[in-house]
């Protein structure tokens, strides 16, 4: 793939990120509701997030079954190692959840959404029927957009939640700056062809739209953490 890979990729987030930095301003507007918006983003996240291992585990193992495929064996890799960096993150969010009061397996049992499984689900779709490559723009996207700096110290001092509750955001703020690098030397070292490079751009402007949605909804979710998780 061409020097210019990861800057082309980046070009095309930086025309829509700006709608899903204002669902998130949204989502994370200080006054009433705020802990109740807290709560139903942990529990949506969560939803995602233990999605994340499953995925790049599939994905890895399709990039395996391919070994002609030149972009197969380091994509595989790059899935296998990031996939251990990522497991257990759910957990991180259970157990924030349970800090500010979730009842055992309020999450885990809970129904998804069906915007949350249009969000995930489309990767499942692409590594099986496109390319596992998809899975970079997901994760460009999910990586690329980290919690602020200072946000949780924010959400903790205006909810009155205790700062145990905020772990999950504290350590992502700090780690994901660190695993976007890495993702980027990645896609510029592939030998991407022009289909699966638009495939990973499609991946990655789905990823946008799709999580602006989600931040919207809970945006706009009634108080009260039972309402929250209609």
């Amino acid at each position: 793939m061409s020097p210019s890979a990861v800057a082309n990729l980046r070009l095309e987030l930086s025309l829509v990120e700006p709608v899903l930095w204002t669902s998130a301003a949204r989502m994370w507007r200080s006054g009433p509701g705020l802990a109740d918006r807290y709560r139903h983003y942990l529990s949506a996240m969560h939803q995602v997030i233990r999605a994340s291992v499953p995925l790049m585990e599939r994905a890895a193992a399709r990039c395996e079954a391919l070994p002609r495929d030149p972009v197969g064996r380091p994509l595989a890799r790059y899935l296998r190692a990031h996939a251990e960096e990522e497991r257990g993150h759910d957990e991180w969010l259970l157990a924030d959840a349970a800090v500010t009061g979730a009842a055992p397996g309020e999450l885990t049992d809970a129904v998804t959404p069906a915007h949350v499984a249009a969000l995930v689900g489309a990767q499942y779709y692409w590594l099986e029927h496109g390319h596992p490559v998809a899975l970079l723009g997901y994760i460009a996207v999910l990586e690329g957009n980290a919690p602020a700096p200072g946000l949780a110290d924010r959400l903790a001092r205006e909810t009155g939640l205790p700062q145990a509750a905020f772990a999950t955001v504290r350590l992502h703020a700090d780690l994901d700056d660190g695993h976007s690098a890495d993702l980027d030397r990645l896609i510029d070292e592939l030998p991407l062809d022009a289909a699966r490079r638009s495939l990973v751009a499609v991946s990655a402007l789905h990823t946008v739209a799709s999580l602006a949605e989600l931040f919207d909804r809970i945006a706009a979710a009634p108080t009260g953490w039972e309402s929250a998780h209609d």
